[in-house]
């Protein structure tokens, strides 16, 4: 059985975010994966760093209990699936401060610094499923605006903390999109195989 940690940014709970995030955990509840979700918004997590808490950095310590947590259900999980908009071209200040902060450094905890660069120490992350939603559409990001969620955030954010595969599903147009187009993605996150 599979477990899976589900990472939710997004501060408005009639959002179409919170719709794909229903979706996920109807298919979740459907299927012998287990989850826990971290609803930052919700959770009232701090997504800076106060004087005390970069203070703590280097020594992989923290004084948030959420920093804890968090990092917690990382290290005890076989994938992730974030859901998050997409806004001005990249993933929200909220979601930045979630890996600015969570990620510890050192041995057993996100990953280790050395010569010859970052190593990720979550390699029990298999695959992180990056679910987005933007303005603009989907074309746009990969090919004029060089493929940002996949090129950084997947291929070097996350893949740096040790997730060794990634795949991103986004809903472009979203502002301009029909009923029938929201409802087919919905409809297609509640039944498709997540592989963990």
């Amino acid at each position: 059985m599979s477990r899976v940690t589900i990472i939710y940014c997004h501060p408005y709970t009639k959002s179409f975010n919170h719709a794909v995030l229903e979706s996920v955990i109807a298919n979740m509840n459907g299927s012998s994966t287990t989850f826990e979700l971290l609803d930052l918004h919700a959770d009232q997590f701090q997504p800076y760093y106060d004087a005390e808490e970069l203070r703590l950095f280097h020594t992989g310590e923290t004084h948030d209990p959420l920093v804890r947590r968090y990092l917690a259900a990382l290290q005890h999980c076989d994938g992730l699936i974030i859901i998050t908009p997409i806004w001005w071209n990249g993933i929200p200040g909220m979601l930045k401060g979630f890996i600015d902060k969570v990620m510890k450094e050192g041995e057993g905890l996100s990953h280790t610094v050395t010569k010859t660069g970052i190593h990720g120490c979550l390699t029990n992350l298999k695959h992180a499923y990056v679910l987005t939603t933007s303005t603009s559409p989907t074309a746009y990001y990969r090919f004029l605006l060089g493929n940002g969620i996949r090129r950084i955030f997947i291929n070097k954010t996350l893949k740096q903390i040790g997730v060794r595969r990634g795949t991103w599903i986004n809903l472009g147009g979203i502002s301009s999109s029909s009923t029938q187009k929201r409802l087919r993605h919905l409809e297609r996150i509640r039944t498709m195989r997540f592989k963990f």
